[in-house]
């Protein structure tokens, strides 16, 4: 087990009584709980069906704290529910965003991500399973409509933890869906009233 996930449970008992911490996008549908972990047998038949292989961070936080729930957006996917893309190659307009698809041929070229967050519409939270952001984490658009971010963490525990420590001081991350209490008091004094 990654020795830095007792520390991550207890940062994130904590946080829904953090009195100045920013709101979470989709917090309402998680409410900042994990459900029950998964045991490595099924990640192991998870790799095999999909010609994968999940990044240690990601795989010890799925058997050690939880396959689903608490995570930025609405939260974590059930392994049942994920599923491998690939980012879409450029086009002829070298400027454009690039999006991601569905891989469903194992022979397709091309990096592999894992959709393990669903972050509303067509936006998509992956982790890199293949290539050079392997173990890394990428916010972007299927459709292409904006281009990917790539989270500066080096791997999935690393973004989690940001995810808690930004949110704990209250700030602003629109990379991680967060709203500071600031703005949220500024967007409701900017509302007409009835």
């Amino acid at each position: 087990m990654d020795p830095r996930l007792p520390h991550l449970r207890r940062k994130l008992a904590q946080i829904p009584f953090s009195p100045l911490r920013s709101h979470s996008f989709g917090e309402e549908k998680h409410r900042f709980q994990l459900g029950p972990t998964i045991s490595p047998a099924t990640l192991d038949a998870f790799e095999t069906d999909h010609g994968v292989v999940l990044p240690a961070p990601y795989r010890d936080f799925l058997t050690s704290l939880g396959a689903t729930g608490a995570a930025p957006f609405y939260g974590l996917l059930p392994l049942s529910r994920c599923e491998v893309f690939t980012i879409d190659p450029k086009g002829p307009d070298d400027g454009a965003p690039r999006g991601f698809t569905a891989v469903e041929d194992l022979a397709r070229p091309g990096d592999r991500f894992l959709h393990i967050i669903e972050a509303g519409c067509s936006d998509v939270v992956l982790l890199g399973l293949t290539g050079p952001l392997t173990g890394r984490i990428l916010t972007g658009n299927s459709d292409g409509f904006w281009g990917p971010y790539l989270s500066p963490a080096p791997d999935f525990i690393a973004w989690y933890e940001l995810w808690l420590d930004e949110m704990a001081a209250g700030y602003d991350n629109r990379a991680l869906e967060l709203t500071s209490p600031a703005s949220r008091n500024a967007e409701r004094r900017r509302r007409p009233t009835s």
